[in-house]
């Protein structure tokens, strides 16, 4: 394979299997040099099985995956320029900060001298210069986790892997370190590889996003492609909330398709390759894009009655019956200046989208 030093790593048909299970299927993507890559599925999707493929903890069946050009299966994991951070962090009790940091390294057979001042530069690097002395049981589980950054960060790898380990903090310091771990990214230039199952998380962090189901690739793209144009009902479903169901197309003309749902509901929305009149698909609208009247603004207005409206905090989320039809979620800004307005349950509403905001998947 010719070298693209842009390209940091080449899955290239990657399969594997354990014994009749097929864990990956003929997985084919590019990760860029110096990007924050996710791989984002459910549990049993098979991102880490890729993930440990990149560091050599599993054996590919069929396919190659190349580092920077050079096809690096046969390469055992300590001979990859390659360092995970592992869920649980892993590090040795008995043995202070500075010297969990600097294992590696004296691994690698760096001098005691060279050790310490690259692990003093990756402890500084993540904000723990001042712990150095203390053992991992005197540390909160967020330090724990910088930890051990710093001890994959201190040998320089070209590639960072992140198997999940944001999971075990509570959601305001993982929220913090998701922040944290971006900006450690782009000030190292060291290509993260970053495994989640939290669709939030890898919206925020990311900048290409690889959504994975049953060992196959749904998906890859930025994260407002991600989220704006999913490709099927299973991204759809999977990124963020959206009212999904299914409709059918009636025609198709000019790049716009004129679909009904639950009986006499009809509205037009963008067309999808491949998708005629006659068909049975899914529709998908997300609940921001939506908003609630007491009469219909346009022709794609849809009638109903209010079922319930739930309090979240930052936004308002109204759940409506369609009149003989589906149930919808409409989700409001909660200040003066969104489209939040109280409609108390039983009364009768319409609900109203912003233009390109119905989208046909293909199932």
């Amino acid at each position: 394979m010719p070298q693209d030093t842009d390209i940091a790593i080449d899955v290239q048909g990657a399969v594997k299997r354990y014994g009749t299970f097929t864990a990956l299927k003929t997985i084919s993507l590019s990760i860029r040099d110096n990007e924050f890559f996710t791989l984002l599925g459910p549990s049993g999707c098979g991102k880490t099985t890729l993930l440990r493929m990149i560091a050599g903890f599993e054996d590919v069946t069929e396919g190659a995956i190349y580092l920077y050009g050079d096809e690096i299966d046969a390469l055992p994991p300590y001979k990859r320029p390659v360092n995970t951070v592992f869920q649980n962090y892993a590090l040795f009790p008995h043995m202070n900060v500075l010297d969990n940091v600097g294992f590696g390294l004296e691994m690698l057979g760096q001098s005691k001298s060279e050790t310490r001042a690259r692990a003093g530069e990756a402890l500084e690097m993540v904000q723990l210069s001042q712990f150095a002395a203390r053992k991992p049981s005197q540390l909160s589980g967020g330090q724990q986790q910088r930890v051990a950054l710093a001890r994959a960060l201190a040998p320089r790898p070209k590639v960072l892997l992140l198997d999940e380990p944001l999971s075990a903090l509570d959601l305001k310091l993982r929220k913090a370190m998701q922040v944290e771990l971006k900006h450690l990214q782009l000030e190292t230039g060291i290509t993260f590889i970053f495994v989640t199952h939290d669709q939030e998380e890898a919206l925020t962090m990311s900048d290409r996003i690889a959504v994975m189901s049953s060992g196959e690739l749904q998906q890859l793209g930025n994260a407002r492609e991600i989220y704006e144009q999913p490709r099927n009902v299973f991204v759809a479903d999977f990124i963020g909330d959206t009212n999904l169901m299914q409709v059918t197309v009636d025609a198709v003309a000019d790049g716009r398709a004129e679909c009904h749902l639950g009986g006499a509901h009809r509205l037009t929305c963008d067309a999808v390759g491949g998708i005629g009149a006659g068909a049975k698909v899914h529709m998908s609208l997300r609940p921001e894009r939506l908003f609630l009247s007491a009469d219909p603004v346009d022709a794609n207005s849809l009638k109903g009655r209010v079922r319930e409206m739930i309090y979240i905090g930052t936004d308002i989320a109204t759940i409506v019956d369609l009149d003989g039809g589906p149930q919808f979620t409409v989700r409001s800004s909660n200040s003066s200046r969104g489209n939040a307005r109280v409609f108390e349950p039983g009364t009768e509403v319409a609900i109203n989208m912003e233009q390109g905001a119905a989208r046909l998947l293909i199932d």
